[in-house]
């Protein structure tokens, strides 16, 4: 019996030693094969290893790691994808179409970081779907798309699946916790081939290389994605519990130690014009490069700068994409609709014969007014010419007259709504025309709900396309305020809405009841009337009646706010549909805070500042939190407006020009006593 049991532990201990042998043989390969790009096996080789461990775990089921090579395939089909919360916000780039855009960008952060030249990692800008990997204690525990850049789709089933994506970091010295952010993208060759089969399967085609990709990524099946040839480039980090490195380019260097791939056209250069040369070389080898790119990016090098320019609300200051110039090509024009968006502005589109332009299948182009159809001219039949650059919607550049039919009529805007038959107004001194049926028009309703209900606006989690379709379809929400009278017996009754979940949606809007005034602005949805404008405008007046009766001429007096967006505002408060709307909401008690009046009695209301060098006791974004929670507003230029210029460590230009304009200027000891608590 003590024979047998030693026996079967030698046995244990062997096929362990022998499994973790395996193990580590066959990640070796699959890095110097999808990661590297330079293979030192054979297939049949690295399959016979693949076999034996295989084999070796269905004897030893108890051998089973969640890093394991023949854990990457095999999951059971998805019901649906859940919600996966970044830890920091995966946000969009700014972007650059022409040379001098790209230099006012270096311009800017020069002189918000006071030097006069500054390197840059420069990188392809890959055409893919962005991903967030993150990883404890080395091992992968999450995957998500970008989604919102606050939470994406969960489908770590399918990144598992990407032999790109390490299941465990190589090397050693990585932190306790790290998110690792990416570009998942397809070969132009893999996308030709996997077309090919779609089409021999009678299967629709995918239009472009990044929908390719970020269709496989989001398969339901991860057996699905398996099949598909994805590679995973890195591009940078997210949440991490301890410092990596100071600069970009070396924290790209640590995820190349770990197992990443990292673009081998990444190079760090010297300045704009290291920038423009990087560019230029990228230009030129465009066609034969292996992955589709629709620009370069460029970002600060020394995480030091990074830190100190921050970010606006939806990108990185230190960072920007240079696009690509467009692709061209030819099409006819079958007719010209008249597309009714969110806030009722009608843009004449171009439906076209369907062409691939840039590597995507074209079949609208927007015209943007009727202002610019008459410019070029163009009429149904018409043969065009078109461009796109990017994901950005393509664009008629020129009218073929020769190719014109005869006697084709000049299109002009129709005088009421395609879709309600409310009146088309033009709004005076511009190009846009708009349905004036407002949050009545069944075109706009579905858009005003969703921006209502967004994250920045009340917030009401649970309200997505499809659920919003769902409501407007069966008649159970005409306009917002009826959100707030939504029952639970009608909520089940809707597909794929269990009593779980129409409790959920229920709690979130009555919790979204208590907002500011600042959110309840920017969800109406005026046009021009963004999260920026809405905070201006709630800390200006006292209420929203107020508001709602102030005068164009009143309302250029707030910060900010010019003539073009005053006429915006007051033509949606005198709209008698919207004030309904809105009075339905307050009886629905909807309702904020205090009067935002109240800004004005805080010791700094109007007091601007501008801040320049590095403080000690105040991070730029602490520092800036402190001003704007006691009334003041931060600025990044020194002008004649300037109240106080905030002077810490190695102050700049800004510190002379302040003195020269005899501007106020503030030590860190001076700014502590004015922005100290009482």
């Amino acid at each position: 019996m003590e024979t047998a049991l030693t026996m079967a532990s030698v046995e244990q201990a062997a096929a362990e030693r022998r499994a973790a042998a395996l193990r580590e043989q066959i990640e070796f390969h699959n890095y110097r094969y999808y990661v590297l790009d330079d293979p030192q096996v054979s297939d049949p080789d690295y399959d016979a290893l693949l076999r034996e461990l295989q084999a070796l775990e269905a004897s030893h089921p108890e051998l089973i790691t969640a890093d394991s090579p023949t854990q990457r395939v095999g999951a059971k089909p998805l019901e649906a994808f859940g919600e996966a919360r970044h830890g920091v916000p995966m946000l969009s780039l700014d972007n650059a179409f022409d040379e001098g855009q790209l230099r006012a960008f270096d311009r800017r952060v020069r002189e918000r970081l006071d030097v006069d030249r500054l390197a840059y990692v420069a990188e392809p800008k890959l055409d893919g779907l962005s991903v967030n990997l993150r990883y404890e204690r080395g091992l992968l525990v999450q995957g998500s798309t970008r989604g919102d850049g606050s939470a994406g789709e969960d489908v770590t089933a399918n990144v598992r699946t990407l032999r790109t994506i390490p299941l465990r970091l190589r090397g050693e010295s990585w932190p306790e916790l790290i998110e690792v952010r990416g570009e998942v993208v397809i070969r132009k060759a893999d996308f030709e081939r996997l077309n090919v089969l779609r089409l021999e399967a009678g299967e629709r085609v995918f239009a472009n290389a990044r929908n390719a990709a970020a269709g496989s990524l989001r398969q339901l099946d991860p057996r699905i994605t398996a099949r598909r040839p994805l590679t995973l480039f890195t591009f940078g980090l997210g949440q991490t519990t301890e410092p990596i490195a100071d600069r970009q380019s070396l924290i790209l260097e640590r995820l190349r130690e770990w197992g990443f791939r990292v673009n081998e056209r990444v190079q760090v250069v010297d300045g704009v014009e290291g920038c423009l040369a990087y560019y230029h070389r990228l230009l030129a080898l465009r066609d034969e490069l292996r992955f589709e790119i629709d620009g370069a990016v460029y970002k600060v090098d020394h995480l030091d700068g990074q830190k100190r320019l921050g970010f606006t609300a939806r990108a990185p200051r230190w960072a920007i994409a240079y696009k690509l110039p467009a692709r061209e090509a030819t099409s006819i024009v079958l007719d010209i609709d008249a597309s009714v968006g969110r806030t009722g502005v009608i843009t004449p589109v171009a439906r076209l014969e369907p062409v691939q332009v840039g590597g995507a299948v074209v079949r609208y182009a927007t015209l943007h007014n009727e202002d610019e159809v008459w410019r070029k001219d163009v009429r149904i039949g018409d043969t065009v010419l078109l461009r796109r650059a990017g994901d950005v919607i393509p664009e008629i550049i020129g009218v073929m007259r020769e190719k014109r039919l005869q006697d084709a009529p000049s299109w002009r805007m129709p005088p009421a709504c395609p879709v309600c038959g409310s009146e088309v107004m033009r709004l005076e001194d511009a190009a846009a025309h708009r349905c004036i049926g407002g949050l009545y028009c069944a075109a706009q309703r579905m858009g005003a709900i969703l921006h209502f209900a967004s994250r920045r606006a009340m917030d009401i989690d649970g309200l997505g396309e499809k659920r919003v379709a769902q409501l407007v379809g069966r008649g159970l929400v005409a306009t917002v305020a009826d959100l707030y009278s939504l029952e639970h017996p009608k909520l089940v009754e809707l597909e794929r809405m269990a009593e779980r979940s129409a409790d959920n949606l229920l709690r979130a809007i009555e919790a979204s009841r208590e907002t500011t005034l600042a959110r309840f602005l920017y969800a109406l949805g005026i046009p021009e009337v963004g999260e920026v404008t809405a905070k201006r405008l709630s800390e200006h007046y006292d209420d929203l009646d107020a508001l709602m009766q102030a005068t164009e001429e009143a309302l250029t007096r707030v910060p900010d706010i010019g003539p073009v967006v005053a006429r915006h505002i007051t033509h949606f408060f005198a709209q008698p549909h919207n004030r309904e709307v809105i009075n339905a909401l307050r009886a629905a008690r909807v309702r904020w805070p205090a009067p935002a009046g109240e800004v004005r009695s805080k010791p700094l209301a109007g007091r601007i500042f501008v801040l320049t060098g590095a403080l000690a006791s105040f991070t730029r974004q602490e520092a800036q939190e402190r001003i704007e929670a006691l009334g003041g507003r931060v600025t990044g230029s020194v002008s004649k407006n300037t109240d106080y210029v905030v002077i810490g460590d190695t102050p700049g230009a800004k510190r002379e020009k302040a003195v020269q304009l005899g501007i106020k200027l503030l030590d860190e000891t001076g700014f502590r006593a004015l922005v100290a608590d009482d």
